[in-house]
């Protein structure tokens, strides 16, 4: 890594650690080179708090909002992770290092094989990338302790839900496809639990339950 680009990380983790939370999402995600999992050419601004393009017209989230859904995920080790868009597979790089086992699934072919052989190239040896199929998730896979959507549906999608383990955290935007709320849900024995941790935007999430 150039000096540049390191002292450009090092303000990016002091800005982040500022906010007093959220320490055990930036510990992972100061072990992840973000640089790597960038184009070339958007590499100088690897370490900038924005979202950045990646291929296929898809992006690599701003790194105050991976933070802020990290965290809310409230990974533990022996968890079983589920994402949905994989990208460029930096968030389930740093999800790899919370939990016992990442499931990540991507609908676009050229991103899912690009992901997956830069993670098994990294070392992420417990993050398995899967095609995504007509349902939402990998409802062959499920329960999940944790879900993370990085894409907007436009409501709560019930399938995800029901692949959720009892105590289990979904973590997904919502809303229309220009502005959404980041929701959390988390199963309880006798139904589910939502909050709102603020206003986001994504890509469109596609599918069945989701975006046609």
């Amino acid at each position: 890594m150039s000096t540049e680009l390191e002292r450009a990380r090092e303000r990016l983790f002091k800005s982040l650690r500022r906010q007093g939370k959220w320490k055990a999402a930036l510990d992972a995600m100061a072990r992840v080179p973000r640089e790597l999992f960038v184009p070339e050419e958007s590499r100088p601004q690897s370490y900038e708090d924005i979202p950045l393009p990646i291929a296929e017209g898809q992006t690599i989230s701003q790194p105050y909002i991976v933070a802020l859904m990290t965290h809310a995920l409230d990974v533990r080790p022996g968890d079983r992770v589920l994402e949905l868009g994989t990208g460029s597979g930096y968030q389930a790089a740093i999800l790899s290092l919370m939990a016992r086992k990442v499931y990540t699934v991507e609908r676009v072919a050229s991103l899912a094989e690009s992901a997956s052989a830069l993670l098994r190239s990294l070392g992420y040896g417990n993050v398995e990338v899967h095609k995504a199929g007509r349902e939402l998730g990998l409802p062959e896979q499920a329960p999940f302790d944790a879900i993370v959507v990085t894409a907007a549906a436009p409501r709560l999608p019930r399938s995800l839900m029901e692949q959720l383990a009892v105590g289990g955290r979904l973590v997904i935007p919502v809303g229309s496809q220009h502005e959404q709320w980041l929701m959390k849900v988390v199963r309880k024995k006798g139904g589910y639990a939502t909050s709102s941790l603020g206003s986001c935007r994504f890509v469109p999430l596609l599918g069945k339950d989701a975006w046609s």
